[in-house]
């Protein structure tokens, strides 16, 4: 997708932070997609028409095969990548079932301390470094 001006046009994605006491739930990005094999917190695109709220259950369930209750944002940040414009918007969720991976993908507990020792997409930077530097969740 392009803007009006022929730059690429930003993709709104949503994720979901759920800890668990003091870890938190990531996935690993399955082979065949963009930035395979890296780190990041469960979601994907806004559809036209959606809340980020049904955004983030409908992926929840989709990938996890569990809900999600989105509590608040944490951080609203935009991306760019050199094919790609992503605005990504992490919300504290909490999970409504037991998460299980329906498309290949791994999935993990992590505690808070251990994010920086995960791969994760460039454009989780900033929301790593405040979970990592952060005591409260």
């Amino acid at each position: 997708m392009t803007g009006p001006d022929g730059s690429p046009s930003a993709v709104v994605v949503v994720a979901a932070v759920v800890g668990q006491g003091t870890r938190l739930l990531v996935t690993c990005r399955p082979s065949g997609v963009h930035l395979e094999g890296y780190w990041e917190f469960p979601g994907g695109k806004v559809h036209p028409g959606e809340t980020h709220a049904e955004a983030l259950d409908r992926e929840m369930r989709e990938e996890l095969d569990a809900g999600v209750e989105v509590l608040d944002l944490i951080l609203e940040t935009r991306h760019e990548y050199p094919d790609r414009v992503l605005v990504l918007c992490f919300y504290r969720c909490r999970l409504l079932g037991t998460p299980r991976p329906l498309l290949g993908q791994e999935l993990r507990w992590v505690e808070r301390d251990d994010l920086g020792s995960l791969r994760f997409p460039p454009a989780d930077d900033l929301l790593i470094a405040r979970l990592s530097a952060s005591d409260a969740w």
